[in-house]
């Protein structure tokens, strides 16, 4: 247990603004609530939901502290009353958050911490959390897959994108693509993740090269971030009774121009919203097991990698923010303390 009052922490100068705004503050040691425990945080991952929260544009949850950060590893410092979970004082864990990673300490529910295996390094167990329960989530839960489906990962080298490749041909995905902005990232979604074949947007309209690709049936489930930008494409691309995932809006809310929606009849496509960050705890617990069930023992093995694009020092978190906002990283961004 931790003697002292305060820690460090970043924090954004007047409260919200561009990289440079961030800086390491000292606040108040969280206190721990029953079912809760301390972790002395060790590393955590970067999300592209930390650099809207950043600039006053994310809808934090009310439950969730100020600073920034939902996924980390450490060690559990201390323990809250009621724990009903196999934790104790002095293990290693790792686990999402509902904010508060960027941080000497956390306090969060053991519900959502999983036993970091001695085979994974505090760098990789700390960009585990939420890209790997967000593919899950897109989809097992949202996109409802089952073996033989085929698949379309718009922002193929992302984070998510990169656990979604891996879980999908895992799951006997009978084809897997990806659409990403550069030949780099499509070569590595092909080559080293094993999609069956990649779209660059800037190059090609990957919508009828993936018509061309499946002989026009489509796919069944496309999981997408980009929103207005690829709303009329995303419609064309599913196949009969096809699954549309959005998880975010890179390219827009507003679609411009006259959209045929008659592809959600002829088709039978359904496409569906989803968000992790905003759910309760029983959901987001669900998903932490299947992750433990689905993927864990892979992530053991070296099976499923977790991709780390850089490591930075905690104190380097404006230039690990800037290299998030240059969209050329193919995996995880790590911050370690």
């Amino acid at each position: 247990m931790p003697s002292q009052k305060t820690m460090r922490a970043v924090a954004i100068k007047n409260n919200s603004g561009p990289a440079d705004a961030l800086y390491i503050d000292t606040i108040p040691l969280p206190e721990v609530q029953p079912s809760q425990a301390l972790v002395k945080v060790k590393a955590f991952g970067l999300n592209r939901m930390d650099l809207l929260q950043r600039e006053g544009q994310y809808p934090v949850p009310p439950q969730a502290p100020s600073t920034l950060g939902v996924e980390f590893s450490g060690t559990i410092s201390e323990l809250g009353e009621g724990c009903k979970d196999d934790f104790k004082v002095g293990d290693e864990v790792f686990g999402l958050a509902y904010g508060g990673a960027y941080a000497e300490y956390i306090a969060v529910s053991t519900g959502m911490l999983i036993h970091k295996p001695k085979e994974i390094g505090w760098e990789e167990a700390a960009g585990i959390p939420e890209t790997w329960i967000t593919a899950t989530q897109a989809l097992h839960l949202v996109g409802a897959f089952q073996k033989g489906n085929s698949v379309l990962w718009h922002a193929g080298a992302s984070s998510v994108s990169i656990a979604g490749i891996q879980l999908a041909k895992a799951a006997g995905a009978s084809a897997i693509y990806v659409t990403a902005g550069s030949d780099e990232k499509i070569d590595f979604c092909v080559k080293q993740l094993g999609a069956t074949a990649g779209f660059n947007y800037r190059t090609q309209n990957w919508a009828e090269e993936l018509s061309k690709a499946t002989g026009g049936k489509g796919v069944d489930v496309i999981v997408d971030y980009i929103g207005a930008g690829y709303f009329q494409d995303n419609l064309k691309s599913a196949a009969l009774d096809g699954r549309i995932v959005n998880l975010a809006f890179l390219g827009g809310v507003k679609v411009e121009g006259p959209v045929d929606i008659s592809y959600f009849l002829r088709k039978r496509v359904r496409f569906e919203g989803s968000t992790l960050r905003s759910r309760d705890e029983g959901y987001q617990r669900k998903l932490r097991d299947t992750v433990v069930e689905n993927a864990l023992e892979k992530l053991k093995t070296g099976e499923f990698k977790v991709f780390v694009e850089k490591v930075f020092s905690w104190e380097d978190v404006v230039e690990a923010h800037k290299l998030m906002e240059s969209n050329q990283t193919k995996g995880k961004i790590i911050c370690t303390i």
